[in-house]
Parts: structure tokens; C-alpha cells; sequence
């Protein structure tokens, strides 16, 4: 059996944002020869996710959007007022937490003949809710 481990490093300058890492996925699963097989990409952070979906920027700006309104950003540390119980902590990024939760941490591709096996339309994503920091995303592919 093959396996390769990289890492991805980002440095995203906006709080939020949703980043293509397709391209790097794939360059990764050509370069492991894994011919049949299964790539893991997670996101090893608790304030970002890993996703697959269409890469159509409207359907991001409404994913930003419903997020915002289920979790809103607040710095507040009052639930009463809005704000979020873990930023007592110092920090302000509670709502960052709660829209890692909905997204997600990994998707797991399969890979067929070398090749990640997707649908037509299926796109891999980070996105980033906590930026202006350094961030790593795992790739580790197994397979024959």
C-alpha cells in the first residue's frame, strides 16, 4: 500500500473566506501514484472547514450569509446581549467555532484510476472563518 502526507499552509488576510484547494488536491493525488485509493483533506484548525460543492461564488456569498445569520459575529462575551460565552477566553472568535461545526472539518474523495472521483460539479474548498493567521490543511492519501 501507497501513502502520502502533505500539508497545506494558508494565510488568509480577511476574517472569513472560502478558498478553491482543488487544484492542489489533485496535484497531491498525482503525485502520490495512488491509482485506486482514498484522499483525506482536512482542515487542522478549530475556526476553519473543509468542503465539497459547487465553485459558484453566489452559492458562497449565500453559505457567508446564512452562516451570519445563524452564528453573527459579536466580540461581546454577554449571551443576553448577543455575545458568546467563550470569549471570555480573550478571544472574540466564538462564532467562528459554531460555523466550523455546520461546514464541517474533512471530506474524505475517493480516488479512481489516479484520479479524484467526483461528481460533475463537486469542488473542494477551505474555508476560513477566523483569519489573519497561519493555518494548515492535512492531505493524506491511501491507496494501491
Amino acid at each position: 500500500m501507497k501513502s502520502l502526507t502533505k500539508e497545506l499552509w494558508m494565510d488568509v488576510p480577511k476574517r472569513r473566506a472560502i478558498i478553491s484547494i482543488h487544484n492542489e488536491v489533485e496535484q497531491i493525488v498525482a503525485e502520490s501514484e495512488v491509482a485506486e485509493g482514498l484522499v483525506l483533506v482536512n482542515a487542522m484548525h478549530i475556526t476553519a472547514s473543509v468542503f465539497i460543492n459547487d465553485n459558484e461564488s453566489g452559492l458562497h456569498q449565500d453559505y457567508d450569509r446564512w452562516l451570519e445569520e445563524l452564528v453573527p459575529f459579536s466580540p461581546g462575551t454577554d449571551p443576553a446581549s448577543g455575545g458568546y460565552l467563550h470569549n471570555r477566553t480573550g478571544e472574540d472568535n466564538a462564532d467562528a467555532h459554531h460555523k466550523r461545526q455546520i461546514m464541517g472539518r474533512e471530506v474524505v474523495v475517493a480516488i479512481t484510476k489516479g484520479k479524484l472521483h467526483l461528481g460533475p460539479w463537486e469542488h473542494i474548498f477551505y474555508y476560513e472563518f477566523d483569519g489573519r493567521r497561519r493555518k494548515r490543511i492535512l492531505v493524506k492519501i491511501i491507496g494501491e
